[in-house]
């Protein structure tokens, strides 16, 4: 059986003790207050915290799960990742949530919700209300993050798959907790650097693999009967492997996840890096950096993929192989659940001698001498698992070193969602709950002692969470189509509608959120379709009626969140009390955000597809996605980068300055 040489050992040990040294490193400085423990004292650059936003995106279990779409479909995996992978929300953030967000001056999503409801008992009940939603959402990523680790430990380290996802979690928990922002940032940094060396890496190995389009498009069919592995164009119906017939209707899937992230899209943009940017120009501008360097993860995925194509038509050229090693296994074992599957066939592979008596001749009889390789790759389903495609893929396709190149790219993407997620659920917490209900005289001492223990609670829940799903794909799926979902309707009503107040958002994100629960809870075969349906309409249904049942937000308080935020939408009488220069400026804007949005849509799309085809060798493809992606670049910069908002931008003014409006007689020049 193939593992891990000394030199990639080696390898891992560095990156780990360099993560380390720089966490340290910065534990005094995030230590000084509460903002710069949560938000790098607002004075981190737009280039790095863009790329701390790639470094949230490019996780290990969403690039084991894109990849196994990308391995059953080609490119065309893409498109089933609409509904979360492929970050088309950041089309939005880039265009103008980010800005609307950071000109607020808060620290957190739950302080924002204040600046735009204000302070009274509801304006507290749903800064409350939000810091909790926000953390039981963190914990569901961090769950589906966890879920995916231990499937990529049980294939690469000869050890228990479990065991080692808690040392690798808690000792991110070390310099996530020593560290806060500063150490996320800085360690992103490190991290991110690896993770592109590592996608050039395998690109240029898979590149060297493909003979031509025609030939691994054979050999791609004969794997996974795809007839039309190659091609970038969405398919009516398309051949998917057991576990994933919901995909089959491929272009009908794809059209209802673009809808769902276009949806969700414009009520993005209260996260973190936003919140710290210097200025709101700062904040657009971070979204270029986290597109161009996230692209990255689209030609190493595609490279995983392709590697995975002839890795099992080498291990296993016949494939009724593994349905008899699954029933072997399942005669051993009757009672195996799916979700300890991969435990168990992990344990039986290096720990051979504790199988039931005949087993494992049984398995070398189906299998062969090297039969631990091959049942690593044996799903509950009798076939090829497309979910340990990649980790495969690195211990037979790739030489010592490299291989552990990889692994610390992996385990670095794995380790930079980790830490900035924890980070801003440990900011609700502290900020929101602690120190605004429980204790709001508390010291700096006691309120960094409270970030440290809210980390640790964090982590150590999403770990218990996520050893309960079946799947990645399938813990994924619940998150995106259920969880968040359920506060969609919230989400969005917040920046544009004027009769939005906080207890209808409340309500919304109450409903929202506990039907996602209760439906995992009691019915967690339920299509994505219906859950992203129930759970959104339930969340929008409870907002407008608790809106609309309950008093309008106070007119001072919206009309200096209309007049600081600037955002387009229903806004009653409050644009009408601007100036018409004013407004005639304000409308200029709105109208160029949205056409950003609808150019950063296109571009973003292709510039993730045009890597995969190069390295599929789909020079058709590449001639007609290319000038597309040109005329998005050109959209761009008439849209978006002509209409920046000035690096010297008043982000915030205080409630009492309502006339006359410096912000916005600001805006009437540049603009």
């Amino acid at each position: 059986m193939i593992t891990l040489s000394s030199i990639d050992y080696d390898v891992i040990g560095a990156f780990f003790v360099v993560i380390l040294l720089v966490g340290l490193a910065m534990a005094r400085v995030a230590s000084k207050n509460l903002e710069s423990y949560f938000l790098g004292g607002r004075n981190l650059p737009w280039y790095l915290l863009g790329i701390c936003g790639m470094s949230t995106w490019f996780d290990l279990t969403g690039t084991m799960i894109i990849t196994s779409f990308l391995y059953m479909l080609g490119p065309r995996g893409l498109y089933i990742e609409f509904r979360g992978g492929a970050v088309l929300v950041l089309a939005f953030m880039l265009a103008y949530t980010g800005k609307w967000h950071r000109r607020s001056g808060c620290m957190t999503p739950a302080e924002w919700t204040t600046y735009r409801f204000g302070t009274g008992f509801s304006g507290e009940l749903l800064r409350f209300v939000s810091a909790m939603v926000g953390i039981i959402t963190t914990i569901g990523l961090l769950a589906y993050l966890v879920r995916g680790a231990t499937l990529f430990m049980g294939m690469i380290f000869p050890v228990d798959p479990v065991l080692l996802t808690v040392v690798i979690l808690c000792f991110s928990a070390i310099y996530t907790v020593l560290a806060g922002f500063y150490g996320v940032v800085l360690t992103d940094l490190v991290q991110g650097t690896i993770m592109i060396v590592g996608c050039i890496v395998v690109s240029l190995i898979a590149w060297n693999q493909v003979p031509s389009a025609e030939a691994l498009a054979a050999t791609a069919q004969h794997v996974t009967q795809n007839a039309n592995w190659v091609s970038s164009i969405p398919s009516w119906h398309t051949t998917m492997p057991a576990g994933y017939e919901a995909y089959q209707s491929l272009l009908m899937v794809a059209f209802f996840y673009l809808v769902r992230n276009l949806l969700g899209g414009m009520g993005t943009g209260a996260e973190s890096r936003f919140f710290a940017a210097r200025n709101s120009r700062e904040a657009s501008m971070q979204c270029m950096m986290q597109a161009m360097t996230v692209m990255f993860r689209w030609p190493l995925m595609i490279s995983f993929a392709i590697l995975g194509i002839y890795m099992v038509d080498r291990l296993l050229p016949d494939q009724n192989t593994t349905q008899a090693a699954a029933a072997i296994v399942r005669t051993a074992q009757p009672n195996l659940s799916e979700s300890n599957w991969h435990g168990y066939t992990s344990h039986l592979v290096h720990h051979p001698e504790t199988a039931p008596p005949g087993v494992v001749d049984q398995l070398k009889q189906a299998l062969g001498p090297d039969w631990q390789s091959k049942l690593l790759l044996v799903g509950s389903h009798g076939t090829v698992n497309p979910e340990v495609v990649l980790p495969a893929v690195l211990l037979h396709s790739l030489k010592p070193g490299i291989r552990g190149l990889l692994v610390v790219s992996l385990l670095a993407a794995m380790m930079g969602v980790l830490t900035s997620n924890v980070n801003s659920a440990s900011a609700l917490f502290v900020r929101d709950i602690y120190q605004n209900f429980l204790r709001p005289k508390a010291g700096n001492g006691e309120l960094i002692f409270q970030a440290y223990l809210s980390s640790i609670m964090i982590i150590a829940l999403s770990f218990w969470v996520g050893l309960a799903a079946s799947s990645i794909n399938n813990l994924w799926a619940w998150f995106i189509m259920g969880l968040t979902a359920g506060a969609l309707g919230p989400g969005i009503l917040r920046l544009y509608w004027w009769r939005t107040n906080a207890v209808g958002m409340a309500t919304g994100l109450l409903a929202g959120g506990l039907a996602a629960i209760l439906q995992r809870t009691f019915d967690p075969t339920m299509t994505e379709l219906m859950q992203f349906g129930l759970m959104s309409g339930i969340s929008a249904l409870g907002t407008i009626v608790g809106s609309l049942v309950t008093a309008p937000t106070p007119p001072e308080v919206l009309r200096h969140f209309y007049r600081t935020t600037r955002p387009f939408g229903w806004w009653g009488i409050f644009p009408h009390e601007l100036a018409a220069t004013t407004r005639a400026a304000l409308r200029i804007e709105h109208r160029n955000d949205i056409l950003a949005t609808m150019s950063a849509l296109v571009w973003q799309v292709c510039l993730f597809l045009i890597p995969m085809q190069v390295l599929t060798h789909n020079w058709e493809g590449v001639a007609f996605t290319l000038p597309i992606f040109l005329l998005g670049c050109v959209a761009l910069y008439f849209f978006w980068w002509r209409n920046l908002p000035p690096a010297d931008e008043i982000e915030n003014v205080p409630s009492t300055s309502l006339s006359p409006d410096p912000v916005l007689d600001r805006e009437t020049v540049e603009v």
